[in-house]
């Protein structure tokens, strides 16, 4: 941190004298600066002085962790979801001149060494996190997880071959709709009738002779279903997995696997960025009219840089995936979220009926849960009293209604036992 001393003075924004710095500041409380003038020869970490139209205030240009807190609320967004606040701080002080470059990262050519180096240590982190194989190319796109509904059938088979597809949620039917366009698709099983609460068991299914792949949905956002263990395909057909919304939230054996895809918003990064992973031997072979986007093998020949990438994204994904292995890795991520998952499950099932979550126990999702109150005239009520308590974004999605709280790697478990406590102060109040 650069500690800085502001004195009530006017701002002279043309003179810019040794270890000084011109700000012009609106607010007393906000951590950020207009018209900031950084000298190119004061060095960091040493105390600089800014003179500012502004009363005496002793700060510092990243803010400190409790202030931060203390300003925050608890996001419980599906997506864009909330980030590591050592994170959100470790980017804020770089934001302006990333390690000395006197550069932004939003302002660096996708090409220069410095964002090369940005890029290729997220891959090498990344790959240490999940333990991907060297025979496994990682991919930083665009497009989200969406976009990838059609390139998985452009990339992986022919406009006449067979794929099949298990439909535990919203985004697995989306999925299965897209690919009609590109392939011959078939549902080998659908919780649509369930309300989407299930997952098969595997063994039961009737799995296509020759398909290509099997594509499933690891973890279904707005229904809060989620695998917990994965099926193997029949014959040679690959697995492949939307796994959006629990990607890097446990480990995950990617030789299981021949391609997986995920959007980064939910847990390791900001919206932009799309990470997929997929084994070699699948890229190279693309339906003629694919989109040169949406063309694995482009992006593999030029390193995810063939366009202008998501550069602040991926550097943002960088950071967290430095984060989660500063915190021992996945498995040690992984305990963190079931122990939060498990406090918030519990206060559920044992209120008595008041809330009620409709997915089977066993395929519960720790990412995403949904539940309703027995009283259905109170959920507004509820969204309502708990933004007033700093709890924000715990409206169901519109397609279930309800509340759903995502409670992804980033949410504390001051977080979860914040909503539990408000849950059963809000139960006292209203289970008559």
């Amino acid at each position: 941190m650069v500690a800085a001393a502001m004195s009530a003075a006017t701002c002279n924004p043309g003179r810019h004298l040794k270890q000084t710095i011109s700000v012009s500041r609106t607010s007393p409380t906000n951590p950020f600066f207009t018209n900031v003038s950084f000298p190119s020869n004061s060095a960091a970490g040493k105390p600089v002085s800014i003179t500012c139209s502004s009363t005496t205030l002793h700060t510092s240009s990243s803010t400190s962790s409790a202030d931060a807190s203390s300003d925050r609320v608890f996001n419980f967004a599906a997506g864009p979801a909330t980030l590591p606040e050592n994170v959100l701080l470790k980017a804020q002080s770089e934001l302006y001149n990333w390690n000395g470059s006197g550069m932004s990262v939003m302002e660096m050519s996708h090409r220069g060494k410095e964002f090369m180096s940005i890029i290729q240590k997220a891959e090498s982190d990344l790959r240490s996190l999940l333990n991907i194989p060297s025979d496994y190319s990682v991919l930083f796109l665009q497009g989200g997880a969406t976009t990838q509904f059609a390139a998985v059938p452009l990339n992986l088979c022919t406009p006449d071959d067979a794929v099949d597809y298990i439909v535990t949620g919203s985004w697995g039917d989306k999925a299965f709709k897209e690919a009609s366009k590109f392939c011959n698709p078939k549902t080998i099983w659908s919780g649509k009738s369930d309300k989407y609460t299930k997952i098969p068991k595997f063994e039961t299914l009737d799995h296509t002779p020759n398909a290509k792949y099997l594509h499933i949905c690891a973890n279904e956002t707005i229904h809060g279903v989620e695998f917990k263990d994965y099926p193997t395909p029949a014959g040679d057909a690959i697995l492949v997995a939307d796994m959006s919304s629990n990607f890097c939230s446990k480990p995950v054996d990617v030789t299981k696997f021949g391609l997986i895809y995920a959007g980064a918003q939910k847990n390791v990064g900001p919206s932009g960025v799309t990470i997929v992973i997929v084994r070699s031997d699948l890229v190279g072979n693309p339906q003629p009219t694919t989109p040169v986007y949406l063309d694995y093998k482009i992006h593999v020949d030029n390193s995810s840089l063939y366009n202008t990438p998501p550069c602040f994204g991926i550097y943002m994904c960088g950071l967290v995936f430095d984060d989660l292995l500063a915190q021992g890795g996945l498995a040690e991520v992984e305990k963190k979220n079931e122990k939060k998952a498990g406090i918030l499950y519990d206060a559920i099932d044992g209120s008595k009926g008041f809330y009620r979550c409709p997915v089977e126990k066993t395929v519960r999702s720790l990412m995403n849960v949904p539940f309703t109150l027995s009283k259905p005239e109170l959920e507004a009520e509820f969204i309502k009293e708990a933004a007033k308590e700093k709890m924000v974004q715990l409206k169901g999605h519109r397609s279930v209604g309800g509340m759903r709280a995502s409670i992804y790697n980033a949410m504390p478990l001051a977080g979860v036992e914040k909503l539990v406590s408000f849950m059963k102060d809000f139960q006292a109040r209203h289970d008559h």
